[in-house]
């Protein structure tokens, strides 16, 4: 992740933070440390659960209380970040370069190949992922990374496509194929730069969707299982608890949030990044 730079303001000459990108560095510097080094953040152990504490409120030893297990709560939060965002990383590792490869042969081939990669991911979209995840998650015993990435890569392909298209038409791209630059050197040189930028900006953002989509899986009781700790794990436990101690579910939902948000805002502020760099 590229530290936040202050971005040139045209009007005023001065130079300006961009916020969204500090904020989204800032929480997401802290949910890297709780998946990192749980062990130093955690206020408890996440295994010493006593049934006599189930749903025990929140406390000032204890600020997020204890789940319907009696174990603390914010301990289970800050393990259950390893889990949930390295999930998220792995299915982005696998969609993300599958992705890359088919959006550039499809605009850069053209023709059948193109309308055939185009046909496909149009019907693969049609499956919504949370769908198409509750269907082949139901269908398996086994419930982990290949089952959401099965779901992700056509928004991913669609982007790299059309910036792929887009930097085909830019005169300096055009010339390096007239002076007899080949498929190869023209895609690694010239478009890949170009086309790969578009694509991050849309993973960091659907990065917070696939955190979402991996706890709406859980909640629905075909995503992960116990013994893991994770942030969906928490929800679908504190669902069951919610009317009792509504603390079980309120707790995990916002941390949730915050992640969302995070990776969000770091899809917004490379965003606002990329117009700035573009501007001067």
């Amino acid at each position: 992740m590229p530290p936040p730079q202050p971005s040139a303001d045209t009007a005023t000459g001065r130079r300006r933070w961009n916020a969204p990108l500090l904020m989204a560095t800032l929480l997401l510097a802290l949910f890297a440390a709780m998946a990192l080094v749980p062990a130093a953040l955690a206020p408890a152990d996440p295994r010493a659960c006593d049934l006599a504490d189930s749903l025990v409120p929140p406390s000032w030893a204890h600020p997020l209380g204890f789940d319907l297990f009696g174990c603390d709560l914010a301990a289970k939060v800050v393990y259950g970040a390893r889990t949930s965002l390295l999930l998220v990383v792995a299915v982005v590792a696998i969609a993300g370069p599958a992705a890359l490869l088919l959006g550039t042969l499809a605009a850069y081939a053209g023709g059948w190949v193109d309308a055939l990669v185009t046909r496909a991911t149009d019907v693969w979209s049609g499956i919504p992922l949370v769908l198409g995840g509750v269907i082949l998650l139901s269908a398996t015993d086994r419930r982990g990374v290949a089952q959401v990435a099965a779901f992700s890569w056509p928004p991913m392909v669609r982007i790299v496509r059309a910036s792929t298209r887009q930097v085909l038409a830019l005169d300096h791209v055009t010339a390096a194929r007239a002076l007899g630059a080949g498929p190869v050197r023209l895609l690694w040189r010239h478009v890949l730069p170009s086309a790969v930028r578009p694509l991050l900006v849309f993973t960091s953002a659907y990065a917070g969707f696939l955190v979402s989509a991996e706890a709406i899986l859980t909640f629905a009781g075909v995503g992960l299982q116990r013994p893991t700790d994770s942030w969906g794990i928490l929800l679908e436990q504190g669902g069951d608890a919610a009317a009792r101690a509504p603390h079980a579910l309120v707790a995990p939902s916002v941390v949730l949030v915050v992640a969302v948000a995070a990776f969000v805002l770091l899809g917004e502020g490379l965003r606002a990044a990329g117009r700035d760099d573009g501007s001067r």
